[in-house]
């Protein structure tokens, strides 16, 4: 056991004070006490511990409590539980011990924080199902998900200390799931925090690049912001106004998001400024009154653009969020977004649910958290969701804008953007939804697909004839609806999964071929399906035309163009395969250790490890490897959106992975071109590829319409360096606009 020295107590004693300082709700004696004696207990509990970074464990438990008290401003309980959380799961302390202390509820708490233990189905990520089973505890109290946050907070703060394979996993988990849920629960602070601190884990040159850029720029912002300000502070003062105004600088994460998502520059980004106006209000003037008096004040100043203005004073986002935003024309010509709210929103804005009991004296309650937790329960409570469907479910209502829309009694519900009739059907109820056939959208009939805009009228139509059809699940979007098609499905698909198995054993034996891994592998492929119990179901069902199979199974594994092209780019490698098929159909896999970076040489290639067609890396792509439950490995992109996703659910399974020097292989490129149409200008584009000795062109299509003309050129590359050195030659041809590599290159292949 490690000793505690006296430096490692002054730390723990400092960090301590620092938190009592900070705990502005709990000012009472009885209250200070109460914290007094869980820090004791705790402090006790961990002696000796230490983290990976070296510092006593205790530290960890205190910044916890530190950050539920100070960014989140939560009370007593809240912060004795922090301190508690991780007693229970790392000594011997039980639960009952924590009640006899502490109280019920605080006990109750600090059980809906200890992780679970024990192992699960197989077939299921642990990371999923501890998520799951951390969720349950949501709509029993609140507070278990605040303080989880804080936890996760606090470990992404300290992340530097965790190996590379870890960083990768909890930094991905972070952004898939626990960024979204702070936003959710209105924790925008945290959530932006939490947003950033993944991408400096995942992609560290961008993160450094883009935080030079902003240190640049910082100067040339600062002035700018301050002749925006200047007239508007002069304004509001003459009419008496007290307030603060201030930029609100964008993050480092959302400058990275927008320049993947619209392919521009940090500068071009840097063009929206955004101005948040903090204001004290009078009590005698409703609050919505005057955040439109100050918008019309702005405006006075700046014209507005109609089009972008937001009032979620009227009507707050689903996760409490007030405030009156409208974007205007500045000085220099730049377009600015005024946030306007009074201090109740701004602290609403900054830490979310946990103050909005602070203001909510009218007794309403928090319906649209109440009404949103209640459909997380919903999907919780299913005893045959699968956790990682549930996952992907409960993904979708995170992050989604927001529309709302009207019964026909004028009621108000909110659903998320893209949310069609038949969304709403479920909203209301589930036995609407089962039995809809259609609506009156402002009167005018129109189909279950129909999608809904803000301040629609929506009228449900049913039969009770009608029942839920498999194309639903093309349009739904709510999580909600989702899981109550999948359950109105779930008995019919069990019928035809065990048909379609069935059938194909029948079928097989009739034709004297051998049920076994290569023949189902051989089908999976061809039907370019994600598991067997997939293709006994579409089998079942009709889908799939069971006297096709007999030809599938029987035919050779590749074409002869696929061999040709193996032959050039990847060596003779058919005996290889076979010994890889054999140690497959024997269960033989080697054993990996997923502590060691995965080193992509050349001649480990299709043995080793495989390249994800999703996203399709190359050599100089940031990586990483995911082991499956049969020990193959596939390369994704780090920011490949199914990584990210693999990052978040199944942790465990993934691998730091790095490119050796690559001259030999060749893999697939795709680059978008577009610029002024000219006689000649794909000659100049074929010409440079050509002479090209590093790169092979596959195909090219080019369209050309109004003088205009767009390209996709499919190559054969060795890595990125010879991709971004074409890139460079052709961007220097007369007329080309844009070049750039399709990084989704599932949807062009």
């Amino acid at each position: 056991m490690n000793v505690e020295t006296t430096k490692d107590k002054q730390l723990v004693l400092d960090a301590y004070e620092a938190l009592l300082k900070d705990c502005k709700r709990s000012q009472a004696q009885e209250s200070r006490r109460m914290i007094e004696k869980a820090f004791q207990f705790a402090w006790k509990a961990h002696r000796g511990v230490r983290r990976k970074s070296g510092e006593p464990y205790i530290l960890h438990p205190i910044q916890v409590a530190h950050i539920a008290a100070k960014e989140m401003g939560l009370g007593t309980k809240s912060i004795v539980a922090a301190l508690l959380h991780d007693v229970v799961e790392d000594t011997d302390y039980t639960i009952e011990d924590i009640e006899n202390l502490f109280g019920e509820k605080v006990a109750q708490i600090v059980d809906g924080l200890t992780k679970i233990k024990g192992v699960f189905d197989q077939k299921t990520s642990m990371q999923a199902e501890n998520f799951r089973k951390m969720l349950l505890t949501l709509s029993d109290d609140l507070r278990v998900i605040l303080i989880k946050m804080a936890d996760r907070l606090h470990n992404m703060r300290t992340l530097s200390s965790m190996p590379l394979r870890k960083q990768m996993k909890i930094a991905g988990e972070t952004l898939f799931l626990f960024a979204p849920l702070a936003h959710r629960m209105g924790l925008y602070t945290i959530k932006t925090e939490l947003e950033n601190l993944s991408l400096k884990y995942e992609h560290p040159e961008d993160y450094n690049s883009i935080a030079e850029k902003i240190k640049e720029q910082e100067a040339k912002q600062s002035e700018l912001i301050g002749e925006i300000i200047a007239p508007i502070e002069l304004k509001l003062a003459e009419n008496s106004i007290k307030c603060t105004i201030k930029n609100r600088p964008r993050s480092i994460y959302s400058i990275w998001n927008k320049m993947q998502t619209q392919n521009v520059s940090v500068e071009e980004i840097y063009d929206l400024v955004s101005v948040r106006v903090v204001f004290k209000p009078d009590d005698s003037i409703p609050e919505k009154n005057q955040c439109w008096n100050i918008y019309s004040l702005i405006t006075d100043i700046y014209k507005p653009k109609p089009e972008r203005i937001r009032d979620w004073v009227s009507t707050p986002k689903a996760n409490g969020y007030e405030a009156l935003h409208v974007t205007a024309m500045g000085p220099k010509g730049n377009w600015v977004e005024f946030q306007i709210r009074t201090e109740r929103m701004d602290d609403i804005a900054e830490k979310g649910f946990a103050v909005h009991s602070k203001y909510n004296t009218n007794g309403s309650g928090d319906s649209e958290l109440d009404k949103w937790l209640k459909d997380v329960r919903e999907i919780l409570d299913n005893p045959e969701a699968d956790a990682m469907a549930f996952l992907d479910e409960f993904k979708l209502n995170l992050f989604s804008q927001e529309i709302q829309v009207f019964t026909p009694k004028g009621q108000i519900k909110t659903l998320p953007k893209n949310a069609t009739t038949l969304d709403f059907a479920y909203e209301i109820h589930t036995d609407i939804g089962n039995q809809c056939i259609g609506a009156k959208v402002n009167h005018r009939l129109v189909p279950l697909s129909h999608v809904l805009k803000s301040g629609d009228q929506v009228e449900i139509l049913t039969s009770e004839k009608q029942s839920p059809k498999h194309e639903w699940m093309d349009f739904v979007v709510t999580a909600r609806a989702k899981s109550k098609i999948k359950t109105a499905f779930k008995k019919e698909r069990k019928e035809y999964t065990s048909k379609g198995s069935q059938m194909i054993e029948d079928k097989l034996l009739e034709t004297g071929l051998q049920l076994n891994a290569k023949s189902y592998r051989k089908m999976l492929e061809h039907y370019k399906l994600s598991g067997k119990e997939e293709l006994f179901y579409k089998i079942g069902m009709g889908k799939i035309d069971i006297n096709d199979i007999e030809a599938v199974v029987r035919r050779k594994s590749r074409s002869k163009f696929i061999k040709y092209w193996r032959l050039n780019f990847f060596g003779n490698n058919e005996e290889k395969e076979e010994k890889i098929v054999e140690r497959e159909e024997k269960g033989d896999k080697p054993t990996i250790d997923k502590k060691k970076t995965l080193m992509l040489s050349e001649m480990a290639a299709n043995e080793s490890y495989k390249i994800a067609a999703c996203c399709k890396p190359i050599p100089g792509d940031e990586v990483l490897g995911h082991l499956d439950m049969n020990n193959n490995i596939t390369i994704h992109k780090r920011k490949c959106p199914n990584a990210l996703k693999l990052m978040s659910s199944q942790g465990d399974r993934i691998l730091a992975a790095d490119w050796t020097s690559h001259r030999l292989m060749s893999f697939l490129a795709v680059i978008e071109l577009s610029g002024i149409d000219k006689i000649g200008i794909v000659n100049e584009v074929t010409n440079i590829i050509s002479k090209d000795h590093d790169v092979n062109m596959r195909s090219l299509h080019f369209e050309s319409h109004d003088g205009i003309f767009e390209g996709l050129i499919h190559l054969y590359v060795h890595n990125t360096e010879d991709l971004n050195n074409l890139i460079v030659k052709l961007i220097k041809i007369k007329g080309l606009d844009n070049v750039k590599r399709i990084e989704n290159i599932e949807e062009y292949s």
